[in-house]
């Protein structure tokens, strides 16, 4: 079975939630999934606490491994469990200090977004007016993502913030869950520019199953598909991905859109409550593309190994991932 890697889902943000609910991705074979664990509104002793429960929670379910290295994943595919990592959307959650990139790296986050749709240190996000790219800051925290071993991630970022990161770093950038925005004209969506910005770092634009992002809402296998053909076709086949940004609290979710209307605009609200795609259906997404007449060789990059040259080229392997203090 080819490896399945989804960049980004999201267990609710709460100490105590139920991890088993990442057993729906299971299937035969290796699977990865990154679980984001923290964004704008979360200090570096929140972010510690989700990642502590995460860690622990997942450690004890029989079908999920928390993982340290890339060969780990295959692994964990061997025994029957679902391989996981851990990402941040936000630099917030480092409380303005580099050194927590390493804290966090230890802790088994290996993507980082620097910001998180508006401005803070870092840079500018993709709802703001004004795009000034990436800050001093926000350059020496994509340095020290390089040494650290941990992803650069445009999502979420502004047009300008993510073609610095993709000037700046010295490893692959990526856009873990952004889908194209000549195919779906939405903010949170990338420019041809930011994609082939992506690829020329040897990066992957990791197509989203957010219904607003996809469409009209519209978390479909054939709106998705619209997106991967349109991005294999302006940057190569080995330079995109997918990653279904699923939200397991979407209730939750929709309350956070109520509460902090600072973060999100009305892209996000004008189709009402969003609709994600479920891991169900992008575990049975390659037969989709087969069906469509895509090669194996083509669905296996697109469904994973993209992702996976990405983490090879970036981690730094780790015996062990510790238990950070809050």
């Amino acid at each position: 079975m080819n490896l399945l890697w989804d960049q980004h889902a999201c267990l609710p943000l709460q100490v105590g939630t139920d991890v088993g609910v990442l057993s729906r991705f299971g299937r035969p074979g290796p699977t990865f999934v990154s679980v984001n664990a923290g964004y704008s509104p979360h200090s570096f002793a929140d972010s510690v606490a989700l990642l502590n429960y995460y860690r622990t929670a997942a450690a004890c379910h029989p079908e999920l491994a928390v993982i340290a290295a890339v060969d780990d994943i295959e692994a964990a595919g061997a025994t029957g469990r679902i391989a996981v990592a851990f990402d941040l959307e936000d630099s917030n959650p480092l409380d303005g200090d580099l050194a927590n990139v390493h804290a966090f790296a230890d802790l088994g986050v290996r993507t980082l977004v620097p910001a998180y749709n508006h401005a803070n240190r870092a840079g500018c996000g993709c709802l703001d007016t004004e795009d000034t790219g990436l800050t001093g800051w926000g350059r020496a925290l994509v340095q020290e993502m390089n040494a650290a071993g941990m992803v650069p991630d445009g999502s979420h970022c502004s047009e300008r913030t993510g073609l610095d990161m993709c000037e700046v770093s010295t490893l692959p950038v990526v856009y873990s869950h952004s889908c194209m925005r000549s195919v779906w004209d939405h903010p949170r969506n990338v420019t041809d520019d930011q994609a082939r910005a992506c690829a020329e770092t040897g990066g992957v634009v990791g197509i989203t199953g957010v219904g607003i992002f996809l469409g009209p809402n519209t978390p479909t296998p054939e709106a998705m598909i619209r997106h991967l053909e349109y991005a294999v076709e302006l940057v190569g086949i080995d330079h995109v991905g997918v990653s279904t940004d699923h939200s397991f609290d979407a209730e939750d979710f929709v309350a956070e859109v109520a509460a902090n209307p600072d973060l999100f605009d009305e892209s996000y609200t004008r189709w009402g409550p969003i609709c994600w795609m479920p891991p169900e259906t992008f575990v049975a997404l390659g037969g989709h593309l087969r069906a469509r007449g895509w090669p194996d060789s083509d669905i296996g990059a697109v469904l994973g190994r993209n992702f996976e040259r990405v983490a090879r080229a970036t981690w730094r392997d780790r015996d062990r991932v510790a238990t950070v203090g809050s």
